[in-house]
């Protein structure tokens, strides 16, 4: 008997992926097939299982990838063969997005599916733009109106009397290249030429775009400021509350696309802080942390963890990997007892006291050659240091210590190897000027970004883009590799790469 498969039509919000559903995410983690629209962001296909194939159906007024008849006997054919289909469209899928269209087919074809609502880019981008489409002294009701009708045809489904007489706010979507024939039909059918009027381009995203005006000039002041599609026409008193309302501009990293390189595990947290302060965070994770090949020396000196009288950890994967192995070896923390813990950073140390292990020393500064300098005072010539580490760590930490007359042993507790990651999206946004800063959080994805651009398109590529180094050592790899550090950390930190974006912005 086959598998009966499921369409699951659902709305992927305005752009900014933030705004999807908690059910809609739901539904693609689990997508077996993935059908997707233009203005769907990207970053949601991250959240598709590994085995998911994923179809671009995107419509441009110019150009459709598939016609709607296509696309409704697509679902039904991947339906059909037992598939858990998601069908991921911008905005809503009963506003203006044919959803309902595609559900009739399923229901018609007897094919299970569901209706997952998402976030109406009628109401979301204007909240972006600091525009309330209702608000008590201004609109009690707003309408949303298709802006991709020709309202120069005769038999027009829209009765514009009763839209340019009404109080309400108007909010047209898909209207870019219709605004003059739809302001002139408003302003025809007897609203006020000082009526106020926005365009909001790329809304939620970090390209959103804003002009105000008043019906008399709005579309003077769109063609001057280029708006282009996808774009939300705003008509009501309720746009000039934009003056005061006003915030996601203001945040101070708007406007910013920033890749960030660490590996998939890792990345939220950097993501997380970018967004937070209003840039759009594009995760491209360029290495992976794996279990190394050999697990002998790591074991061996588990076993004989009372030998050693420092447990120096540089990181925070030194840490969990070292700390799994022990799990694994039928051990806990009463294994450590005797031993002194030195923790590089304030997240190792972090990690360290959530394991409730009291942690001895913490340098200031995390470049190797400070780190031996703080230990000089505390660990004696003669004392064993067990330095568990990455595959390609440098050893300067440990020979630093071996000249204070530590004994230290370097055992590989990780492997850091390259992700095999497709680098033409990366290709792409890079050539059309959409990345605005590349961070690198280590040696290893310098490296291995180089190896995916290409030393002979990294110039060309890079052009208006600054980048961004954790601290001097990624610095120097990076200068070797033939390239420009624009930025670097003054603290060798997330906070530390945070606080260097902030500052550029001034």
């Amino acid at each position: 008997m086959n598998k009966r498969g499921k369409v699951y039509l659902v709305g992927a919000g305005p752009g900014d992926p933030g705004l999807i559903t908690v059910k809609g995410l739901t539904c693609i983690k689990k997508a077996e097939v993935l059908v997707y629209d233009r203005l769907v962001n990207k970053r949601l296909l991250n959240f598709t299982p590994e085995a998911c194939e994923k179809i671009y159906v995107g419509k441009k007024p110019d150009h459709h990838t598939l016609t709607q008849t296509e696309i409704n006997c697509l679902l039904v054919e991947k339906a059909l063969a037992g598939k858990k289909v998601v069908r991921l469209k911008g905005g809503d899928p009963f506003v203006f997005g044919r959803g309902g269209e595609e559900a009739e087919e399923l229901q018609a074809r007897g094919i299970p599916f569901e209706i997952v609502p998402g976030i109406t880019s009628a109401v979301a981008v204007p909240a972006y733009a600091g525009i309330p489409v209702t608000y008590r002294d201004y609109a009690s009701c707003f309408t949303v109106i298709t802006g991709h009708e020709d309202p120069t045809k005769q038999e027009s489904a829209l009765d514009w009397e009763k839209l340019a007489g009404g109080g309400g706010t108007l909010i047209f979507l898909m209207g870019v290249g219709n605004l003059p024939e739809i302001i002139q039909k408003l302003l025809m059918q007897g609203r006020k030429p000082t009526t106020p009027a926005a365009l909001i381009s790329r809304g939620t995203g970090p390209e959103q775009q804003v002009v105000v005006g008043t019906l008399t000039d709005i579309v003077e002041k769109a063609q001057s400021a280029k708006i282009s599609s996808p774009a939300v026409i705003v008509v009501g008193e309720v746009v000039t509350l934009r003056e005061k309302l006003a915030w996601f501009e203001q945040k101070p990293l708007f406007g910013k696309r920033i890749l960030v390189t660490r590996a998939r595990a890792q990345a939220s947290e950097l993501s997380r802080c970018i967004e937070e302060l209003g840039g759009e965070a594009w995760e491209f994770p360029l290495i992976e942390i794996t279990e190394p090949l050999d697990f002998r020396p790591l074991d061996r000196a588990i076993d004989r963890l009372s030998d050693y009288d420092w447990l120096v950890f540089t990181s925070v994967n030194g840490v969990d990997a070292f700390f799994k192995r022990l799990r694994r070896q039928q051990k806990d923390i009463r294994a450590l007892s005797g031993l002194k813990l030195c923790a590089v950073g304030p997240k190792t140390e972090k990690r360290l006291t959530e394991m409730w292990l009291q942690v001895d020393y913490v340098p200031e500064e995390y470049r190797a050659e400070a780190i031996a300098a703080g230990l000089q005072e505390k660990i004696q010539p003669g004392e064993r240091v067990l330095l568990p580490q990455a595959d390609l760590a440098r050893s300067i930490l440990a020979d630093e210590l071996q000249k204070m007359g530590a004994k230290v042993e370097r055992v590989t507790a990780y492997s850091t190897v390259c992700t095999d990651n497709k680098a033409d999206l990366l290709r792409e946004m890079l050539a059309a000027g959409k990345i605005h800063y590349l961070t690198f959080t280590s040696s290893s994805t310098v490296r291995n970004f180089v190896q995916k651009i290409g030393t002979s398109q990294i110039k060309t590529l890079l052009q208006g883009v600054k980048v961004v180094s954790i601290g001097p050592v990624t610095s120097s790899t990076a200068r070797s590799l033939g390239l420009t550090v624009d930025l670097e950390a003054k603290e060798f930190t997330i906070e530390g790469i945070i606080a260097a974006l902030i500052a550029d912005q001034s």
